[in-house]
């Protein structure tokens, strides 16, 4: 009988979906404050920002992914998180940078994080209108909904850099590259949304009712007013007058004909 080889790794599962599902929740309940002001020139400083992070999470992913075997496979969800805490800041930063902090929440964070990797979890919750992204206010249910998409999607990701973690070094440098990638496909979503209209859809009702409410009626002129009255009293007695004629008429009582 063959013994199997001890060098073959074992079929691990390196994350299940409703942990990172629960990952995503718990860290897009807060959206981290921006540390960056207003800027003059915003896509410079959006720029400088995403490099950084890029940098940072490249650094940090490459870290993690150091310890070789099952050992490298636990670090795969503190990974995530580190990345998604540095993303994040780099997001909350370039609304800074472009003084649109008022317009990031949740919803814009989900949608800068995980766009490129879950575009269908975003159906129907984000609807594009020329140059304009209205975002739909979602409910814990429908954001536990598109976690749980992005989740399986992350999970399917890990799969695969958990079996680079087998390879001590030449599996971190990977990991790595991958992270500041992925940074980059974050920052160019930051930059597109927060250099165009961010508008939820209860502003955007707002807007829509307000453009189409009619102008108000300007008052009448006293002369126009005294002559509408006439009209309506002339009106009204001629009314009241052929009103009476017919009353008077069905009153009277039918003439016998000779006949009878």
């Amino acid at each position: 009988m063959t013994k199997h080889s001890e060098q073959v790794p074992a079929v691990i599962a390196p994350v299940e979906h409703n942990r990172v599902t629960q990952a995503i929740l718990d860290f897009v309940s807060k959206v981290p404050d921006s540390k960056v002001g207003s800027s003059k020139d915003p896509v410079s400083e959006a720029r400088r920002l995403a490099n950084r992070a890029a940098q940072r999470a490249a650094l940090t992913a490459g870290s993690l992914a150091l310890p070789p075997g099952p050992l490298g496979w636990l670090t795969l969800l503190p990974e995530l998180i580190a990345i998604w805490k540095i993303q994040g800041q780099m997001v909350s930063d370039i609304a800074g940078a472009y003084g649109r902090n008022h317009t990031l929440g949740r919803e814009q964070m989900l949608w800068c994080l995980f766009r490129h990797t879950a575009a269908q979890a975003f159906r129907d919750l984000v609807v594009q209108l020329g140059d304009r992204l209205v975002f739909r206010r979602m409910s814990y249910g429908v954001a536990q909904r598109v976690a749980k998409q992005i989740g399986v999607k992350l999970t399917q990701r890990t799969v695969s850099e958990g079996l680079s973690r087998w390879l001590p070094v030449i599996g971190a440098l990977g990991v790595g590259a991958y992270a500041y990638y992925d940074t980059g496909q974050v920052a160019s979503t930051a930059i597109a949304l927060f250099s165009g209209d961010v508008v939820m859809e209860n502003e955007a009702d707002e807007t829509a009712t307000e453009s189409g409410k009619a102008a108000p009626r300007k008052k009448a002129s006293p002369v126009r007013r005294a002559m509408d009255k006439l009209v309506d009293k002339a009106t009204t007695g001629a009314v009241r007058k052929a009103a009476s004629a017919a009353r008077k008429v069905a009153n009277r009582k039918p003439r016998q004909s000779k006949a009878d």
